[in-house]
């Protein structure tokens, strides 16, 4: 495996490309080589879109299928997401520091194994030790392939992919993510009670991490590398694709050594928790198993709103008034049709946000180490919603389910207030910047890091006297970086 040393090297040579020019070439002509044709990005987006994708999708689908919730053990639910939490971020770091293909590939085999020795266990203690450990593997995959994502595609284009990659689970039964899956094969698997002399339960966790490590071994081979180290593209198509990021995302995208400052900047940036917040609501949802029959047709509606929605607009806290109306009608004394269309109504609320918010915040972090912190906490602190949702709808409440449907709108709410402030707050920072220091040009070039020591944009954004990897290392604090909002509007803080 590629030690860190190793890594830290690769990314030293990257950041050394910007100035001898390897890449990326500083001058007029080379950069207009390296713009692309539309019938060219087409193809290329087409063929990162196939690799990408598709493959990230069945192994995010695999966490959903495998996530031991089939045994209603409130104690294990709580060790599981214990361990899920606190290894997300540490994951991510390392997914950074080593090849993600190596990385996604070790942690999926070692879950699977924990998946098959859970059926072996014969006692609770075994069974929590298990459920601990297959917590902190699995940890890695969500946030690491998201955080992948972010750093192979636009801004522009960010979101429709992390829909369709987070809606595949959805069409399988998901229900909101991080939440308990209702799927077949656990049904299917309890029929072979007996076999073996082995319970039910026991085929559950077998089968499903057998199932595991078929599809993780070849992920060496079908998960790509971030896009400076990957082979999927040429040589040539590689310098096109990494100067059409750069216009996009500038300095936050470059491929910066690892510097406990870059993780220390997020772990104290205070809108790393704010960000964090908008996705504790959807750890929340339905989590009685006895309603899995009639939540197939919302949430099937719930993955065709989730894409159709990634590719039109970013916005997240319009949506998330439909997951509001949703849960206050399911409050009220109405119907079973009444409270079964409020089903809808919430599931088309809240699975297009998820994305939504993930997307918002890929698109407004940086540098490379810093995005991977901030994506790690903030998908820590959601998953705290999955030891909440796992003990707010206990059978004791049925039929109404109060308590767990008013939690879940207080958390709606939440979503609404903080992804609006933020939005806000992104709006009224990118005016002071244009306020302060003038409208960055549209191509990108003021922010790029191929440019970050040009001594004419340095006066002009403020940063004489800095170093070109201190310039870069401000990530969405260069001051012509422009924060992202809305995805339908391609503003000069929309690229």
């Amino acid at each position: 495996m590629e030690t860190p040393e190793k890594a830290d090297a690769h990314d030293a040579r990257s950041l050394k490309g910007y100035d001898e020019g390897s890449l990326h070439a500083q001058n007029a002509q080379h950069i207009l080589e390296l713009k692309i044709s539309p019938a060219e990005e087409k193809s290329l987006l087409r063929r990162i879109d196939f690799w990408i994708v598709p493959y990230s999708s069945l192994l995010y689908l695999l966490t959903e299928i495998v996530n031991p919730t089939t045994i209603q053990y409130n104690i294990a639910l709580t060790i599981f997401f214990v361990s899920y939490i606190a290894f997300e971020l540490p994951s991510n770091l390392v997914l950074k520091k080593l090849k993600p293909s190596r990385w996604i590939c070790f942690i999926m085999v070692c879950w699977a194994i924990l998946q098959i020795s859970m059926g072996l266990v014969n006692n609770a203690k075994a069974l929590y030790a298990t459920r601990f450990l297959l917590g902190m593997f699995e940890a890695g995959l969500f946030p690491g392939l998201n955080f992948l994502f972010s750093t192979w595609y636009t801004r522009k284009e960010l979101n429709v992919r992390v829909s369709i990659f987070f809606a595949g689970a959805t069409l399988a039964g998901e229900k909101i993510v991080f939440m308990v899956p209702s799927s077949n094969l656990p049904n299917h698997a309890r029929h072979m009670a007996g076999v073996g002399g082995k319970g039910g339960w026991a085929w559950i966790f077998i089968l499903e991490g057998l199932l595991t490590l078929i599809c993780a071994l070849p992920a060496p081979w079908l998960i790509q590398d971030f896009p400076q180290y990957s082979n999927l593209l040429t040589p040539t198509e590689k310098a096109k694709w990494l100067h059409r990021l750069n216009v996009s995302q500038g300095v936050t995208n470059a491929p910066l050594p690892f510097t406990k400052k870059q993780v220390w900047r997020a772990l104290t940036d205070w809108k790393t928790y704010v960000y964090s917040s908008m996705l504790l609501f959807a750890a929340l949802g339905f989590t009685n198993a006895a309603a899995s029959a009639l939540s197939a047709a919302p949430y099937a509606l719930g993955t065709i709103v989730t894409i159709a929605v990634g590719a039109i607009s970013d916005r997240l806290s319009m949506r998330m008034l439909l997951s509001v109306v949703g849960y206050t009608i399911l409050l009220c004394d109405v119907s079973p049709a009444v409270k079964f269309m409020a089903v809808f109504i919430a599931v088309v609320g809240t699975c297009p946000s998820i994305p939504t918010a993930i997307t918002f915040v890929g698109n407004n972090c940086g540098p490379m180490y810093t995005r991977a912190t901030v994506m790690g906490v903030f998908f820590s602190c959601g998953n705290f919603g999955g030891i909440i949702a796992s003990n707010i709808y206990p059978i004791g409440d049925a039929p109404k389910y109060i308590r767990g449907h008013a939690i879940s709108l207080g958390f709606s709410c939440l979503a609404i207030v903080t992804s609006a402030f933020m939005g806000f707050y992104n709006m009224q920072e990118n005016a002071r910047r244009d306020r302060i220091y003038g409208v960055p040009d549209l191509d990108g070039s003021d922010c790029s890091p191929v440019h970050a020591d040009d001594p004419v944009r340095m006066k002009k954004w403020g940063l004489e006297g800095m170093s070109k990897r201190d310039i870069i290392e401000l990530g969405d604090q260069h001051p012509a970086f422009r924060y992202k909002n809305d995805n339908s509007i391609c503003t000069k803080d929309a690229k």
